[in-house]
């Protein structure tokens, strides 16, 4: 249907699961377009998928009609197929806007195929894939290709209305059919009940817990329940206190799932965890598991000798070990040369198993037969971030290889934070619709408004020749305004906005009936004068008591903390005891949480924690408690502590959280002479930790956070004992007299409450009384619900608000102001000229710094380290390592950095003025190893005792060498610099870090 579409010459929308040969639609337009002696531009949003296809459509196509265009290079760029990335194409639109294809730089393109336009709602680009529909010339054919989305019709809708005829095909079948499974530490089960409507019921939790417990035990824990009136699900109270220990109890190693998928044959793997350092540690894990048969090791042996010898500098020896076992990751941290090696040994069936991130999931061409998804959450700057039904489903369509399986697998894993219900909710949640990331840059405004250049025949700016006009404001607000979030915005907008109108009106009218007047007023109405002010009387007389009952139990908390306080800085000198943490979470699910007791942050030597508790909002505590004269508010002040869970999770916590603490634990003792003792071993493997803390629960007496352990402390969590190991009488907690007493009053005051509550369940009126209180309670469940769909409604009207134009406005004035470009006349100057031709995050600062005069007096390598210090945005040392070093920048480089440190502080005091918030990068950090590369070291000279990731210092590099290639071909850039960043880019372009591209 989508090449009936192409040859009836629409435009094409292809909506459709991975694997599903959307591929074949753009490969046949290719052949239809070469075969009219016509051309065709193939987009892709990642370089490495970009040489991809460049590979796959020379062998389609011949080498003569393929080419590749990237930021840095050019293969063939006149080739009738010509394969680039999408920034590349949106560069050559900004010139051509308005025009006809025979008259821009798109001469004799008939077709552009924008591959992954799902891409769209990428919030960091999103953005290019929306203008190159806008700045595309109408007489030019679009294939746009895309993964399963919510709202594809209006993807296609809004094409058709900007650019010209678009056809939409959509299909939500898979050509090699998914079945969905859930691994826990014993079994690997089917996910879904047998007609794929809702999850398995084996895999209830509840279901899970009896069965460890016994039918028995679960009979015997009712009957001796207490009958209470407060609602209680049917589980017993035991039982729900002991869900998060089954639940970890759960989780399998990888080498249990793993088992599994050998012995059902569901190998080769793809097999997804969010970390580099995980897919690390998971190869080293399997390092023993044999997957290969004796030809598949020779063979393996025999691609790594070819690989060593073509490219010496590339090896992974720390991966060798695992790939001649069948297993590997594949990272951002590994170079772009190995990551091809382990794609192509892993199409070979060489390797069984590959341990990745989820970039791999955006396209590259490595299907298997299943997908591995280790965790339905992920960690992020933010804390940890659920995944969404889009992510997993594409990670998903990773399994099943067309032609070769008859179903492909997707394996959900049991973790410490979600079960199969939680994996059934996200993957029954619906697809997510695309969303418009449109934003206006520096770039996109002196491109549409740029007119005539200034002729600089004098030192004065103004002297110049006019001999064009550029676009208008009204012209340039026309092209911004049809963003596809306004389109979405101009159909949606007018019915969402109506919605909330009504719903925020509803909610007023409910709230005005349950005030304590409104209630008042209706008992009133409703009651006879007697029974009405025996009622009122007795409620306020209970608000009396819940407050004080309230009171009693603050002071409670505070004098159980005072008592906790002394109690571990004594056990804590001579062992680590062990301990017993505990929460309830949000849906009222209690938790316990069996622990090694490290110390109190303040005596413990990790600078990096102590940090963090003291100098983020997010840990402030409060410090205005006090109990009675006789203690001061420094002793009963809340303190942050560190413990190791028994399910290799880091816990930091006040004394609000601890349950119970024991005698037994680590002795804090050295395990040979020399070593250093336990707690200065945990605590610097706690220090090496990221700082990737995520709260799991609050109060008013401090948080208690969360936070994964490594491979390094896992074999301390495996020798925390569990809590049911561990003796009653082997606790140390011994409260003061005076908590046992405010205990004792609390629990009488809680007792007169409950009195209270009969007594006035008993008077005459209470019948009526209760109807108006049932009434108002359900109200407030109403009014709950209304306010959830308000803030849904507001969250979706802030996604479709018209936007882009303001923000484009704003940054017109910082260039009108900084004399880039006159917004009035439209005349570019030679900083906007600059600006205007160059790629990055920041066109106007990446400018400012090249057509700064400090950077002639530098020499080749010392250019490149400052090009190093404004593009290594997202760049960083890893922690994990063993080592810390990082070659320092020579002193001539920091100068510079330094002096330009005062541009870029002036250019943000000038965005903060206009309302404009744009990354300006300078980071001298990582200067000094671009620098040594530029100046002639070997790979390993620079990677020895390195503090970087391979990945990351290959990727800092090829950033720097794209920004070096453009100032030959950036406009107004004197001709010394130019030769400089030609000399550079030259000696930094060498292997291991030169593209792949055939």
């Amino acid at each position: 249907m989508a090449i009936q579409a192409f040859l009836r010459g629409s435009s094409v929308v292809v909506s459709a699961p991975t694997s599903s040969g959307k591929t074949l639609v753009a490969e046949s337009a290719a052949v239809a377009t070469v075969a009219r002696g016509r051309r065709l531009f193939y987009t892709a949003p990642l370089k490495a998928l970009s040489n991809q296809k460049f590979r796959e459509f020379r062998e389609t196509f011949g080498d003569k009609d393929v080419g590749l265009l990237t930021g840095d290079s050019a293969v063939n760029r006149d080739a009738q197929v010509l394969i680039m990335t999408t920034e590349i194409l949106r560069n050559m639109l900004y010139r051509s806007v308005g025009l006809a294809s025979s008259e821009s730089a798109l001469s004799n393109v008939d077709v552009i195929v924008l591959d992954e336009v799902h891409y769209l709602s990428d919030i960091s680009r999103g953005t290019v894939w929306e203008e190159i529909v806008i700045y595309c010339p109408k007489d030019v054919q679009l294939i746009c290709l895309s993964a399963t989305v919510a709202n594809p019709n209006e993807l296609a809708g809004w094409i058709g209305q900007i650019h010209g005829k678009t056809e939409l095909v959509t299909s939500s079948k898979r050509p090699v059919p998914l079945t969905w499974h859930f691994s826990t530490k014993t079994e690997l089960l089917p996910l879904l009940n047998e007609k794929g409507t809702g999850m398995n019921r084996m895999l209830s939790l509840k279901t899970t817990q009896l069965d460890s417990s016994g039918d028995n035990s679960y009979k015997n824990e009712r009957s001796r329940r207490r009958k209470s009136r407060r609602y209680d699900d049917d589980l017993p109270s035991s039982s729900k206190n002991d869900m998060s220990s089954i639940r970890r109890s759960q989780v399998p190693q990888v080498m249990d799932t793993l088992w599994h998928l050998n012995a059902r044959d569901m190998l080769p793997a793809v097999w997804f965890i969010f970390s580099r350092k995980g897919c690390d540690v998971a190869v080293q894990y399997l390092e023993e598991c044999k997957l290969l048969d004796e030809c598949e090791m020779t063979e393996v042996e025999l691609a790594l000798k070819r690989f060593r010898l073509q490219y010496p500098d590339a090896m992974r020896e720390s991966a060798v070990k695992g790939l001649l076992r069948g297993v590997a990751a594949h990272h951002a941290g590994c170079l772009p040369l190995w990551k091809s090696f382990i794609e192509e040994l892993f199409q070979r069936g060489l390797v069984k198993v590959v341990f990745a991130t989820e970039t791999l999931a955006a396209g590259i061409n490595m299907p298997a037969r299943t997908a591995v998804i280790s965790s339905l959450s992920k960690r992020t700057e933010s804390g940890r971030t659920l995944l969404s039904s889009n992510e997993l489903l594409q990670m998903a369509g990773r399994a099943g290889r067309r032609g070769i399986d008859e179903r492909g697998h997707a394996v959900l894993v049991q973790t410490s934070y979600e079960g199969a219900e939680e994996c059934c909710k996200v993957l029954f949640s619906g697809l997510e619709p695309l969303v418009s990331q449109f934003t206006a840059s520096y770039g996109m405004v002196l491109n549409l408004l740029a007119g005539a250049k200034v002729t600089r025949r004098s030192p004065e700016p103004g002297d110049g020749d006019v001999s064009q006009s550029g676009r208008t404001l009204e012209e340039a607000r026309k092209l911004v305004e049809q963003s596809f979030g306004n389109y979405v915005g101009s159909n949606v907008m007018l019915t969402a906005k109506e919605e909330l109108s009504r719903i925020q009106n509803e909610i007023q009218m409910l709230t005005s009936e349950i005030t304590d007047e409104s209630i008042d007023k209706k008992s009133r109405k409703l009651l006879s004068p007697s029974a009405y002010k025996e009622i009122t009387d007795l409620q306020e007389e209970l608000r009396d008591k819940k407050r004080l009952r309230s009171e009693l139990r603050r002071r409670m908390e505070l004098e159980r903390i005072f008592s906790l306080k002394p109690l571990l800085e004594e056990l804590g000198i001579e062992h680590l005891p062990f301990m017993c943490l505990e929460h309830t979470d949000s849906d009222g699910l209690q938790h316990l949480i069996p622990a090694v007791y490290l110390g109190k942050v303040d005596s413990l030597n990790t600078s990096k924690v102590n940090n963090m508790v003291h100098e983020h909002d997010s840990f402030a505590l409060n410090k205005d408690f006090c109990l009675d004269e006789t203690k001061s508010e420094h002793q009963i002040e809340p303190s942050y502590h560190v413990a190791l869970s028994s399910d290799n999770s880091w816990y930091l916590f006040t004394e609000k959280w601890i349950k119970a603490v024991y005698r037994s634990g680590f002795p804090n003792v050295a395990l040979a002479k020399g070593d250093a003792l336990a707690r200065e071993i945990m605590t610097l493997l706690l220090d090496k930790e990221e700082t990737q803390w995520q709260k799991v629960a609050e109060s008013e007496f401090g948080g208690l956070w969360s936070m994964e352990g490594s491979l390094e402390t896992w074999s301390w969590s495996l020798n925390v004992p569990v809590l049911s190991s561990l003796s009653e009488d082997d606790q140390v907690v011994v409260f003061s007299e005076t908590y046992q007493n405010t205990v004792e009053l609390y629990k009488d005051q809680r007792n007169r409450v409950s009195r209270l509550k009969k007594k006035i369940a008993r008077t005459e009126g209470f019948r009526d009384y209760k109807k108006i209180i049932d009434i108002a309670k359900f109200t407030q469940e109403k009014i709950r619900r209304l306010k959830a769909r308000s803030r849904r409604l507001i969250s979706r009207i802030e996604q479709i608000e018209p936007s882009g134009w303001k923000e484009f406005l704003q940054i017109s004035n910082i260039i009108h102001e900084i004399r880039a470009l006159d917004v009035n006349t439209h005349v570019i100057f030679p900083l906007g000229e600059t600006a205007a031709a160059i790629r990055g995050e920041n066109e106007l600062w990446l400018a400012m710094v090249l057509r700064n005069k400090i950077l002639l007096d530098l020499k080749p390598a010392q250019l490149a380290a400052v090009c190093g210090s404004v593009v290594s945005e997202g760049i960083k040392v890893r922690p994990w390592k063993n080592n810390s070093y990082i070659y320092e920048a020579s002193t001539i480089v920091m100068n510079v950095i330094t002096l330009l440190d005062e541009q870029k502080s002036s250019l943000l005091q000038l965005q903060e003025k206009h309302g404009v918030k744009i990354l300006c990068c300078l980071d001298s950090q990582f200067s000094g190893m671009v620098e040594a590369w530029a100046s002639g070291l070997t790979w390993k000279e620079i990677m020895l005792d390195c503090a970087m990731d391979e990945g990351d210092l290959a990727r800092l590099l090829r950033r720097t060498i794209d920004l070096l290639a453009q100032v030959p071909k950036l406009p107004d850039i004197d001709p010394l610099l130019q030769s400089n960043a030609v000399k550079a880019a030259s000696v930094m372009d060498r292997p291991p870090i030169s593209e792949l591209v055939g």
